[in-house]
């Protein structure tokens, strides 16, 4: 198992390359599209706009969101092609990490003149904040 830096790392690396080659300003679908394939090619394991169940007090929501690419089961992109990141992006990116449990997320704007300004790393550190004991929902 590839350590999640060495992820991160690869998938940066990928990015500016494609934005750089392809120049900012395209459809979303077109820097997922390349970037997933030339992460498979790499030796990823590629999962694009995976559905994601939201599980609340025994009812299940199928398929509530769709992640834009998961790579390897442990790194969350969200790809924009926007003037410039909002707040509500990085909520996005952290709505998916808590609901699937993940750690950490990338969310990549290609929308900008660079790419400096575009990256965003998003971390779930959400602990719930009650004791297991006093839980309501347990199982």
């Amino acid at each position: 198992m590839r350590d999640i830096d060495e992820i991160t790392g690869d998938v940066l690396d990928v990015a500016l390359r494609l934005h750089r080659d392809l120049g900012p300003g395209l459809l979303e679908s077109v820097y997922e599209t390349v970037m997933g394939g030339k992460l498979l090619a790499m030796g990823y394991q590629v999962a694009r706009q995976r559905p994601i169940n939201i599980e609340y007090e025994g009812l299940l929501f199928e398929a509530a969101f769709r992640i834009d690419l998961l790579i390897d089961d442990r790194l969350i992109i969200e790809i924009k092609s926007v003037e410039r990141l909002s707040a509500a992006h990085g909520k996005q990116l952290l709505t998916y990490l808590r609901l699937t449990k993940q750690p950490v997320g990338l969310l990549i704007n290609f929308g900008g003149a660079t790419l400096k300004e575009g990256v965003r790393r998003i971390v779930n550190d959400h602990r719930p904040s009650a004791s297991p004991r006093l839980r309501v929902n347990q199982i």
